[in-house]
């Protein structure tokens, strides 16, 4: 692996890693300094940091990129013309919905529960501060393309099959959003985008279909939420009388 890959990888581990410093220095400033009400600031800080953190990340992420050879073997090896991989990109997006749509399904007849408490609390955070949408729809997507398909699966897939690079870099993806119950949902949003980028030999054309598919899901949760809440109840209630049916 090139030294710079593994400099990208320390900041994206350091930002993952950041708010067990980050959160309570931003707790400190908002009420020492700022003297803002405690609770106000307990419900903002998490939010606030998330924006600061992940925007430098992606920042020295740029930096090492515009400055380094970061090219993976893959990308070298002749990517497709700018109109087909706008093709791919948009199909992406219809591509990353299906597969969703089908490991849910599959999850769903394991008996895993639905939703993620990851893609609640996130909605929850954006709530109060509506301009973290920006990481879940946009920066969070660029920054694990290129950790997680660029850097890992780039790496893996110069020395194994793509079926066994896919999967290793998926699963890293799954444990990296620390829900391991969702490994199938996260592996199929993996094998996708990592599809879309052997395909055209293109990594933004898998970080658009990405950044394309979180927007769509930020907006919809944020907009449509309570509606949301109540079909996934009624779809619980009816997976369990069914269920019933086969005792």
């Amino acid at each position: 692996m090139k030294k710079h890959f593994g400099f990208i990888l320390i900041a994206y581990i350091v930002m993952q890693l950041s708010s067990i410093v980050g959160v309570p220095l931003l707790y400190k400033i908002g009420v020492d300094v700022l003297s803002k009400p405690d609770e106000t600031v307990r419900s903002l800080v998490p939010g606030y940091w998330l924006v600061i953190s992940f925007t430098l990340t992606l920042l020295i992420v740029g930096g090492i990129l515009r400055k380094s050879e970061t090219s993976t073997r893959l990308e070298r090896s002749a990517p497709i013309g700018a109109g087909r991989s706008i093709v791919w990109a948009v199909l992406g997006i219809f591509m990353a919905f299906i597969a969703q749509s089908v490991a849910i399904q599959v999850e769903y007849a394991l008996g895993i529960q639905m939703g993620s408490e990851n893609t609640q609390m996130i909605i929850g955070i954006i709530e109060k501060v509506p301009l973290s949408m920006l990481v879940a729809a946009i920066i969070g997507p660029i920054l694990e393309e290129i950790v997680f398909r660029k850097i890992i699966f780039g790496v893996l897939y110069e020395k194994m099959h793509f079926f066994f690079a896919a999967l290793i870099s998926s699963v890293i993806f799954a444990l990296a959003h620390f829900e391991p119950e969702h490994v199938i949902l996260y592996s199929a949003m993996g094998f996708t985008f990592a599809f879309l980028y052997v395909k055209t030999k293109r990594i933004l054309v898998p970080i658009f279909a990405h950044v394309a598919m979180n927007t769509t899901v930020v907006l919809m949760q944020s907009i449509y939420k309570d509606e949301i809440d109540k079909m996934m109840n009624e779809a619980e209630k009816i997976q369990g009388f069914i269920g019933g049916l086969f005792l």
